[in-house]
């Protein structure tokens, strides 16, 4: 029979992914730079949001890090508005990491603004990882449905600000704004929930002074 070994693991997976997230935290604050880890599942306007925040965001310079797991569609649409933008594709994982972060931050060499790392769409994994932001920005949308702070808690948990996208459509669509709000105050009782729509522009310039708030 087969003698077994106990080893003791001393160092947790997340450790190295901490250190460096904290490093490039650091960094950023030295650059006057304010990190938003936008994070939100596929279709849920993430990029569409960073377009009509940095339409709003006056003298502050926007750059974004954008991630996808294939393709750079929405990099070359930001490129084409004048937002400072560099892509990351991760080839199948389904969030980013800090090791990630740091090499782009190299990269798009940033300072004195505002940079929106565009996560994975995803409203698992996203949430567990700390990637140098200064604060976590959470999309849901009115199209997702009620339910998906019961069904994907962590996010919601971790977020610091919450936008409800597409309210344009809250009178054609199933969407229970009271139990909603239910289980965001049940797993998150301080974020901001702030209702937008990236389609016509509503309710971003409160988003822009929350951000602008928290920068200074």
């Amino acid at each position: 029979m087969p003698k077994t070994k106990e080893i003791d693991v001393m160092e947790s997976v997340y450790d190295k992914n901490e250190m460096i997230a904290k490093e490039t935290n650091e960094r950023l604050t030295k650059k006057d730079i304010f990190a938003v880890n936008v994070m939100g599942s596929p279709g849920a306007g993430k990029t569409s949001s960073i377009k009509r925040i940095a339409e709003k965001i006056g003298e502050v310079i926007p750059y974004v890090i954008e991630g996808d797991i294939e393709s750079d569609i929405d990099t070359r649409a930001l490129n084409s508005l004048g937002i400072k933008t560099i892509q990351i594709n991760t080839g199948g994982a389904c969030h980013l990491d800090s090791p990630l972060i740091e090499n782009a931050v190299n990269d798009l060499d940033v300072s004195d603004g505002v940079l929106f790392i565009e996560n994975i769409g995803n409203l698992v994994c996203p949430a567990e990882f700390e990637i140098g932001e200064h604060v976590k920005m959470l999309i849901s949308t009115t199209t997702e449905g009620s339910d998906k702070p019961y069904k994907y808690p962590l996010a919601f948990e971790k977020a610091d600000i919450i936008l409800i996208n597409k309210c344009d459509l809250i009178p054609y669509v199933d969407f229970d704004e009271e139990y909603f709000m239910k289980g965001v105050r049940a797993l998150n009782p301080t974020a901001p929930v702030m209702k937008v729509s990236a389609k016509n522009g509503e309710g971003y310039e409160e988003v822009v002074s929350w951000i602008k708030n928290k920068r200074e």
